[in-house]
């Protein structure tokens, strides 16, 4: 396991009162489907996930508050609040970023307003920057939306009886991902780190990268309970036996690129050899299979 310094914040604020499909995914502000159904089931312990239009949003419900992990879009905060209202309020004391793409920090900018956010250093910089997506120059997100408290390494809150570790994983999906434990109700969230049984994205010009991330899955596994609940950036719950069969894919595939790569082959040839069928299902969201390889080949290509 990598030795993670954490810094420790203790706020004390007193006592108050399924998979989501990424077509639109990755984007500053999506267009909501009329059929993207919003629920929130618990989890364990103090920690509930909803499923929506984006990222899956993890929730600390109890006597502090709630603490939320990503907003989803901007265009969907009112179905959002309308399911937090059910769990005591609308306003979250906290919000955590994961990371900085659109589909988990597009609703900012409506809580924003009445809610800390915190976030990893890399995150608020591309946030408040100008920064390339897919190719495409993004503009810099409303002051209202950047996190206002910043980590390198992690940090924890003590929140709702328990505490909350938030641990930095560098260059996988980007290179400011944020993982979060809830360590007494066993949970944890592990943002776009993890695509349940679909391949994953990997923001290259994000900082991200295909070794990085299969290093990170690794120490992941190092460090979650056999018995832990997981919460994917996107697809359904999850325990441990879903990550180790997502980490083997990663595995698998990188070695088959690179195995390519070695021989010559060009992109367009690798694409054309394709996978083997038993990764089809794989490729069936919105990382498709020649786009996987592509990403494999350009990570490795650097």
């Amino acid at each position: 396991m990598r030795q993670i310094f954490v810094l420790s914040l203790i706020i004390a604020l007193g006592s108050s009162a399924a998979f989501a499909h990424l077509s639109a995914a990755h984007t500053r502000i999506g267009s909501m489907p009329p059929q993207v159904t919003f629920r929130t089931e618990r989890v364990a312990g103090n920690v509930y996930v909803l499923f929506g239009q984006g990222g899956n949003i993890g929730l600390s419900v109890g006597p502090d508050g709630i603490l939320m992990v990503d907003t989803q879009f901007a265009n969907v905060a009112d179905r959002i609040k309308e399911e937090l209202k059910k769990l005591g309020s609308e306003t979250p004391k906290f919000i955590f970023n994961t990371h900085w793409h659109g589909d988990h920090t597009g609703g900012n900018e409506i809580f924003g307003a009445t809610s800390m956010i915190l976030a990893h250093e890399n995150v608020r910089r591309r946030m408040e920057e100008t920064t390339m997506f897919r190719g495409q120059p993004r503009k810099p997100s409303p002051a209202v939306a950047l996190p206002m408290i910043t980590y390198g390494a992690g940090l924890s809150i003590y929140f709702n009886g328990e505490r909350i570790n938030a641990i930095h994983f560098p260059k996988g999906h980007t290179d400011g991902d944020t993982v979060l434990h809830f360590t007494s109700s066993n949970v944890f969230h592990l943002g776009d780190d993890f695509f349940v049984g679909r391949f994953p994205f990997v923001d290259l010009e994000s900082g991200g990268t295909v070794e990085g991330l299969i290093r990170n899955i690794g120490d992941m596994m190092q460090m979650i309970p056999a018995d832990a609940h997981i919460i994917p950036g996107h697809g359904p719950m999850a325990k441990i036996d879903d990550l180790r069969d997502y980490h083997q894919m990663l595995i698998d595939t990188t070695l088959i690129v690179r195995r390519g790569m070695s021989e010559g082959k060009t992109l367009d040839e690798l694409k054309s050899a394709g996978l083997p069928e038993r990764y089809k299902e794989a490729g069936s969201g919105f990382i498709n299979t020649n786009a996987w390889i592509e990403t494999i080949f350009r990570s490795y290509s650097k």
